[in-house]
């Protein structure tokens, strides 16, 4: 499945590079008009991400996701900054239909995994960005890779249970916003260890060979942003491409 995303600081679309607020692209795109674009050419799913949130949960774009999701003909997973029980519900009422926790599935994860109780596991889309160290250990930082942690990706997924897990979304940290290529190797390791979870591959997409290559590791899904935004193909073709993989 190909996953078109859109990023938002103050309402507008941008795009981070490697997750730095100091290195920001801004592009003349509406958020609508990528959606409707986006719907167009044939995703089945949006990934909506508040930037602004991400980095102070005061700060939630709550209008103007509200806004974008109303227009959107196709499920919106929705993400930034989710802190407490009521984000998920405020997120769910403007019509989320997942909602992506990234930091406090680290730093609470008792907390998260009772959501995923609460509301379903087919609501919660874990993002577990991982730095990967001279050791190979699969780091975890958290609030928008600000803050560093000493938690392993299987670690935290070993303590959450794959079976509780419906969908991991899943970034090497070095490899977004680059445009180089994604890290095949590790959604191959991943999905051979926990098959039973939806793969959610992000980071790197620069050509459609990359998008060939995640195809073949066995990841589920692709979340493609700068490269839809730059042009260096369409949806259309990175959704035929991932089809004939």
């Amino acid at each position: 499945m190909i996953i078109p995303a859109i990023d938002l600081i103050n309402g507008k679309t941008v795009r981070l590079y490697q997750g730095d607020y100091q290195q920001k692209t801004d592009y003349q795109q509406t958020p609508e008009q990528l959606v409707a674009s986006y719907f167009e050419q044939g995703a089945d799913v949006l990934h909506l991400v508040d930037l602004d949130g991400a980095k102070d949960s005061k700060q939630r774009q709550t209008q103007r996701l509200k806004e974008i999701i109303s227009v959107a003909k196709m499920p919106v997973q929705v993400g930034g900054g989710v802190r407490c029980q009521q984000d998920v519900d405020d997120l769910l009422a403007l019509g989320a239909s997942k909602v992506v926790i990234g930091s406090l599935a680290i730093k609470q994860p008792e907390l998260v995994k009772s959501w995923l109780t609460v509301y379903g596991k087919d609501k919660i889309v874990l993002a577990l960005d991982v730095q990967i160290n001279e050791q190979g250990d699969k780091l975890l930082p958290t609030h928008g890779w600000i803050e560093q942690s000493n938690t392993t990706l299987e670690s935290l997924l070993d303590f959450y249970g794959s079976d509780n897990i419906s969908q991991v979304l899943c970034t090497d940290i070095s490899k977004d916003g680059t445009l180089t290529g994604s890290n095949v190797e590790l959604y191959r390791q991943l999905k051979q260890q926990y098959p039973t979870i939806f793969w959610q591959a992000s980071g790197g997409i620069g050509c459609l060979d990359d998008i060939n290559n995640v195809a073949q590791s066995g990841a589920d899904g692709i979340i493609l942003g700068r490269a839809l935004l730059e042009g260096k193909f369409t949806l259309t073709e990175a959704i035929s491409c991932w089809q004939n993989a």
